[in-house]
């Protein structure tokens, strides 16, 4: 279990003496922290730079539950005509879309094999790449 040191901390300053000493640690794991509904919650890796708009780069790790209600403008794991995608809902228009230059968005057609997987609630930032695999 890793300590948590409840205070924000903001980054460029230097030089101060550390805030976390007045503050004491309390035990947290990271699914207390991220994660709400764990019995209907899992991780992906992401691939390809589609979502890069938003701040979702290949290798990011996404938190996605299924407990969340899509609404509009949500960013959502879906599976479409056989492959996973990550995307952002636009459900008044009916349509999946990139959050980057160079991709098209896609209009959801009747004939489309499309479900959503589950809303993305967080992402996670790998700094370094992991040395085990996800899977």
């Amino acid at each position: 279990m890793l300590k948590f040191i409840p205070l924000k901390a903001q980054a460029g300053i230097t030089g101060f003496e550390s805030p976390a000493a007045q503050y004491s640690e309390l035990e947290l794991s990271l699914d207390q922290i991220l994660i709400e509904h764990p019995s209907a919650t899992y991780l992906g890796v992401v691939e390809g730079d589609s979502m890069t708009g938003v701040g979702i780069f290949p290798e990011d790790i996404l938190i996605v539950s299924r407990a969340e209600k899509v609404r509009n403008g949500d960013i959502i794991v879906a599976t479409l005509n056989g492959g996973f995608v990550c995307k952002i809902a636009d459900t008044k228009n009916r349509r999946l879309v990139s959050a980057s230059e160079g991709y098209r968005d896609h209009q959801l057609k009747e004939g489309d094999d499309f479900m959503v997987e589950g809303v993305v609630i967080r992402s996670i930032r790998l700094h370094r790449p992991l040395h085990r695999a996800l899977n």
